[in-house]
């Protein structure tokens, strides 16, 4: 099945966003992470969209999106929830059920919890956490930070394939195909003809001007929601001590949080993969018969 690319004027910006599946099925919006596009998430849509309608936008200033036109203000997880909120209005989604790698489970987790936008309270039904937690390791963040706002650039695609293989080895196993597929949903070329990631660089000011923004127990705390938190097993990025604090506050605390480690991954497990694919929709199933 292959996914219909769509656009949506959301927050005054034109977003991108591919969607799978019927449109009357039950609503799973994918979204991905960080430095990355929504076609991180076709394994995934592909293999829910008999049962589901999956839509898996591109972020403000990644993939086909528009770039931010105030990067200091608008590249936070306030205003990703902005954009959330309207294209749910924009779609006609009701309520979803919401899977989120890294950066895209924390914009999940303010979504859910309504406090920048009171109207997604109760819309989306439960949340997974593809290596997301409501704190992140402090290293882990300064190494992002490090390299986030200045992308590498290369003579040719090959090269640049070369990088991501050698950045995103923690994702776990990608067939030959799907690292050529990562690399060409992700390039974008320069003016100069060199290639780079396809994203805005001055979303770094995420971190440079919002030192806490990932720092999101309050929104965590207010889920009362199913919650599934897939830690790559080798994730420097959330680690173990966290999983056990959520466990005792939150959905953690109200017997709603599932915390499942996933071997021979980092950050962040590409959900690719039959194990994780089946987890993943073992989930989603759970949550909508209940």
């Amino acid at each position: 099945m292959s996914p219909n690319s769509r656009y949506a004027t959301c927050a005054g910006y034109e977003i991108h966003y591919t969607e799978w599946g019927a449109q009357d099925a039950p609503v799973v919006i994918a979204w991905h992470g960080l430095a990355r596009t929504g076609r991180d998430m076709d394994e995934l849509a592909a293999h829910l969209a008999p049962r589901w309608r999956v839509v898996c936008p591109d972020t403000l200033g990644r993939g086909l999106s528009q770039w931010s036109r105030r990067p200091q203000d608008e590249y936070r997880l306030s205003f990703y929830a902005r954009i959330a909120a309207d294209l749910f209005d924009q779609l006609g989604i009701a309520q979803a059920h919401w899977v989120g790698t890294s950066m895209g489970g924390a914009i999940g987790t303010v979504c859910a919890a309504g406090l920048f936008e009171p109207q997604l309270k109760g819309r989306i039904r439960s949340l997974l956490l593809n290596d997301n937690a409501p704190q992140l390791a402090d290293a882990a963040l300064a190494r992002i930070k490090a390299y986030a706002g200045q992308p590498p650039a290369f003579d040719t695609v090959r090269e640049l394939e070369a990088f991501f293989r050698q950045v995103y080895q923690p994702y776990g196993w990608l067939s030959d195909a799907q690292w050529r597929r990562l690399t060409e949903t992700s390039t974008r070329r320069l003016g100069d003809g060199r290639v780079t990631p396809h994203y805005d660089p001055a979303m770094v000011q995420q971190f440079t001007h919002h030192d806490n923004d990932y720092r999101i127990w309050e929104h965590y705390d207010a889920l009362d929601i199913p919650v599934l938190c897939l830690r790559g097993a080798e994730s420097d990025l959330v680690l173990p001590q966290t999983t056990a604090a959520m466990q005792l506050r939150g959905p953690g605390a109200r017997g709603q949080l599932q915390v499942l480690e996933v071997q021979d991954c980092g950050h962040a497990p590409a959900l690719n993969v039959p194990g994780q694919l089946q987890t993943v929709e073992a989930f989603l199933l759970a949550a909508e018969r209940s």
